[in-house]
């Protein structure tokens, strides 16, 4: 035993010198030669850094050997959080992505005020605070995933566009953070009216950037999913950035659709459509703003929707000057699963048989990524419409197949088996097992089904979500 224990004392000393060696040379800081004159400054000037959604970067200061010496050089807390409990109903949700513009940090928050910061401290600038109605009942809780610069060409500074979650459209000024009063009315417009009747404050709202090509800014809106079949519509809309004037409207029903007075709001767009939740992108060279859409309400019975799938879970592309339908592919028929388009679309251009196409590149929930021609629509990579489960509930028409493009493989496995049940301790995993023996399940698109405990696979959020996809357009990857 004495022997054990001179052994232990003599190990412990080299033990613990060397344990604290490693300590100390994996903490160590991270030295970055920096210029003369100053850091490099750099730029994310929009949700996806640029218009097309890219999010990709060529600042090379931090990389793979040096990112574990990264230490916290500040923390800015905005105090925007709601558990649904107490004063504020909905729950909050921080997704915002901030942009950096001219030395200045715009963040926004989940209660809509836009906090410019000093990017190298933490400093704040200024505060925007639309103070929006935070007594509603928000459908997709209270988010706002970031907001859009327009660049002024006159050079008297720019523009920050915000949309609410109780649907307003802002304009704010970038340097001072005092909103535009010669926009729209007083510096803000009202997307409530227009949309239909809401039966409760939150059941249609803005929680996505708008997007901006040239001199307009295309705003969408986020709907409650399973409400009701008229449920307010997915109209987008576009206004002028310096007086707030209306653009264009696109309405999601179907071509040649006449629908009835009652399912169409005051200002004649159709209810319960498709609407475009999620970011967009724009082609200004192509003057092309390309919209990722929603499916039609609701959401997993499709029998009693007035046959609005047309544009449903389909990447639009749309003329920006005009708002005219250019093309469409849809990435879901007649979808039942609430697999709608959740991110935004991706411009690249791919090089390809010694070509170089202008590409968009479309994640979905379900894990797949359509790489389409921008001009087109037309699939770069091979698409197949392969069969798929039936509906046996009366008044449904479930599509007889779906697409799957051939290239690149999914992002996530598409079937699921009691075999690939997991569990701890043994008795979880055959639990495990029977629950999955015991639902109806037949892959990939398996439609609810009546009386039974459908198993949907993959789920509703993802696969990919509102987060999206980065691409490297010099690797090609």
């Amino acid at each position: 035993m004495k022997k054990i224990k001179s052994c232990l004392k003599g190990c412990l000393v080299p033990i613990i010198v060397i344990g604290l060696a490693v300590f100390l040379w994996q903490n160590r800081p991270i030295f970055v030669d920096i210029p003369e004159g100053g850091p490099v400054a750099d730029t994310w000037l929009d949700y996806g850094n640029d218009r097309g959604g890219s999010r990709y970067s060529p600042a090379e200061q931090i990389n793979v050997d040096n990112v574990k010496g990264l230490k916290v050089a500040w923390v800015y807390n905005t105090g925007d959080v709601s558990d649904g409990r107490g004063d504020i109903p909905s729950t909050s949700a921080f997704e915002g992505t901030p942009i950096l513009i001219d030395g200045t940090l715009y963040v926004v928050t989940p209660f809509n005020r836009i906090i410019a910061l000093d990017p190298e401290t933490g400093a704040e600038q200024w505060v925007f605070d639309p103070k929006i109605d935070l007594q509603g009942r928000y459908a997709n809780q209270l988010v706002c995933r970031g907001v859009t610069y327009w660049p002024d060409p006159s050079g008297e500074g720019g523009r920050i566009f915000m949309a609410t979650n109780d649907a307003r459209l802002f304009a704010i000024d970038a340097q001072s953070g005092q909103g535009i009063p010669e926009f729209g009315d007083d510096g803000f417009i009202d997307l409530n009216p227009g949309a239909g009747e809401q039966l409760w404050k939150g059941e249609y709202q803005v929680t996505s950037p708008p997007a901006i090509i040239g001199d307009i800014v295309v705003v969408g809106s986020a709907v409650s999913d399973n409400g009701r079949v008229n449920a307010p519509s997915g109209v987008v809309r576009a206004y002028d950035v310096r007086t707030g004037k209306a653009a264009w409207a696109w309405d999601l029903r179907p071509p040649n659709a006449d629908p009835p007075k009652h399912m169409l709001s005051e200002e004649g767009f159709m209810l319960g459509t498709p609407n475009v939740w999620a970011p967009m992108s724009v082609d200004e060279e192509r003057d092309l703003v390309f919209i990722p859409t929603g499916n039609p309400a609701p959401d997993y019975y499709g029998g009693v929707r007035n046959n609005v799938d047309y544009y449903g879970s389909a990447v639009v592309a749309l003329r920006g000057t005009t708002g005219e339908v250019v093309w469409r592919f849809q990435t879901v028929h007649h979808d039942l699963w609430d697999f709608d388009l959740p991110c935004q679309p991706t411009l690249m251009d791919i090089e390809k048989d010694g070509e170089v196409i202008p590409a968009v590149l479309q994640a979905t929930k379900m894990g797949m990524i359509f790489t389409l021609h921008r001009e087109t629509g037309e699939p770069i990579f091979e698409v197949e419409e392969r069969p798929v489960p039936q509906s046996t509930v009366p008044g449904e028409e479930t599509s007889p197949t779906q697409p799957f493009p051939v290239k690149p493989p999914p992002l996530i496995p598409h079937d699921i088996s009691p075999e690939d049940a997991w569990g701890v301790f043994g008795f979880d995993k055959t639990a495990c097992q029977k629950m999955l023996e015991s639902v109806h399940y037949e892959g990939i698109y398996t439609p609810p089904q009546l009386n039974k405990v459908t198993l949907m696979y993959p789920g509703n959020g993802g696969g990919s979500n509102w987060g999206g996809i980065a691409v490297d357009p010099h690797r090609q990857m």
